[in-house]
């Protein structure tokens, strides 16, 4: 029990380590391979025709990550993505993590039900989504769910149903009325500097909050884990030391992003070692 006058402190629970755990945030250690891996390959999405180096990942990164800061989100606040693989979902998951936002994955299979369940259940404030995946069409789902879309401007979104949602950003190159466009988000990134973005990044803790899984739900409603860049970055980071990892490797995900195994595994365990 704290004594009068005394502060709170964390405390970790660890077995035995040959080997130190990373104590940087993902922006930190996103940055550090950037810098040690500038033309190095950092990211390939074969359906998308798309090829990043780290010095042009970091770009795109860094620009939708001062996009999200012009929407107004404060670290602490939650953006949920809704998608099957793709660039824009890792751009969302680094971009995100850099300003402190909780990203929150969102099944891509989630019927209209379900959608509404985790966006409320997590408080999102914005959320980024496809426009159609397999037979779902997401638009007209979003739009059943939360008719306000296509009556009020956007990113001043009021839905008695979903009261905490500003907004949503379609990764589709034409959606209705209503949806903000993933292509304008550059535009908006624009205005505001990387001297403000630096600011909000040197702000974050390794042990503040940047993501929330959702469960199953098998037995019932998904339960939501909310986890710190200190966990899954050195989850990350270890599973990519356990297959020996080097900047000189690559590593097939055909998992989905949403879930542990792509999003932490997969993206972060390449990251903390420079692979493609």
């Amino acid at each position: 029990m704290d004594q009068p006058g005394s502060h709170s402190q964390l405390s970790y629970t660890r077995g035995s380590q040959d080997k130190d755990l990373l104590t940087q945030t993902i922006g930190e250690a996103f940055d550090q391979t950037v810098q040690r891996y500038p033309d190095g390959e950092a990211l390939v999405v074969r359906h998308q025709s798309l090829r990043y180096t780290w010095r042009q990942l970091a770009e795109a990164v860094d620009l939708h990550a001062r996009a999200l800061l012009a929407l107004g989100l404060q670290a602490g606040d939650r953006l949920g993505v809704w998608a099957p693989n793709c660039a824009q979902w890792c751009i969302s998951q680094f971009a995100s993590a850099k300003i402190g936002v909780i990203l929150v994955n969102i099944n891509p299979a989630y019927r209209t039900s379900e959608l509404e369940y985790v966006l409320k259940q997590s408080g999102c404030r914005w959320l980024v989504c496809a426009g159609a995946f397999k037979a779902s069409d997401y638009h007209a789902m979003l739009q059943t769910l939360v008719p306000e879309l296509t009556e009020q401007p956007i990113g001043d979104l009021h839905s008695e149903r979903l009261p905490e949602l500003r907004g949503v950003i379609s990764l589709d190159p034409q959606p209705p009325s209503g949806f903000l466009p993933w292509s304008q988000l550059a535009a908006l990134g624009e205005a505001v500097t990387p001297g403000q973005l630096a600011e909000r990044q040197a702000s974050l803790h390794v042990d503040q909050p940047v993501n929330i899984q959702y469960t199953s739900g098998t037995t019932g409603f998904p339960k939501g884990a909310t986890l710190s860049h200190h966990n899954i970055l050195n989850n990350g980071y270890m599973v990519g030391e356990s297959l020996g990892l080097t900047a000189a490797d690559r590593l097939v995900v055909p998992v989905p992003l949403y879930h542990c195994f792509g999003m932490v595994m997969g993206n972060l365990g390449c990251m903390t070692h420079g692979s493609t």
